[in-house]
């Protein structure tokens, strides 16, 4: 019985992990293959699987099998190296919602939900299955400070504890 109790446990955390935060909209007509590439990480919410990176970016490109690879890099200056993941992400919905579950461990997906998107695919702000997580990305390593100011403000405005904010140190030429 016990483990009947944990399957359902384990069943109920896993799918709940691919949901969005109440209230929290995906992008509509999203576009994948403008969102492709590599995105430098402006600002975050504090999680223990960044913690001390700097220098963090995320690039994705589409594999053989139709999803999407994803590779989060960033820099661990106590450590002198860097971190790197790769994972797999797939549409919750349908291709035109920027809703998708993202895995780095086997089955198990954590929601990766696209909230603001520039036009122009230079700027996005994303988040988990709820408000305690949080990104802000952009195409190039610095972001406008008004434009910042913009994008935080918004994140408040939904419920986001941004007061609690890391503001990612991009200024290192990494070596490829």
């Amino acid at each position: 019985m016990r483990l009947f109790t944990f399957f359902i446990f384990a069943l109920f955390a896993i799918s709940g992990c691919t949901s969005k935060p109440e209230g929290i909209q995906p992008v509509k007509d999203f576009r994948l293959d403008r969102y492709l590439g590599t995105w430098y990480e402006i600002a975050r919410l504090p999680h223990s699987f960044e913690e001390g990176l700097t220098q963090v970016t995320a690039t994705y490109s589409l594999a053989e099998d139709g999803s999407v690879k994803v590779i989060n890099r960033g820099y661990d200056g106590e450590d002198n190296k860097w971190d790197e993941a790769e994972g797999k992400a797939l549409f919750v919905e349908d291709e035109q919602t920027a809703h998708l579950k993202v895995s780095f461990f086997g089955p198990f997906y954590a929601s990766y939900v696209v909230i603001a998107l520039d036009e122009n695919y230079q700027y996005a702000m994303v988040t988990g299955p709820d408000r305690d997580y949080l990104w802000i990305l952009s195409r190039n390593p610095s972001m406008q400070e008004d434009l910042l100011r913009s994008l935080v403000s918004k994140a408040e405005g939904m419920g986001y504890d941004t007061g609690k904010l890391i503001y990612v140190k991009q200024d290192m030429h990494r070596a490829e």
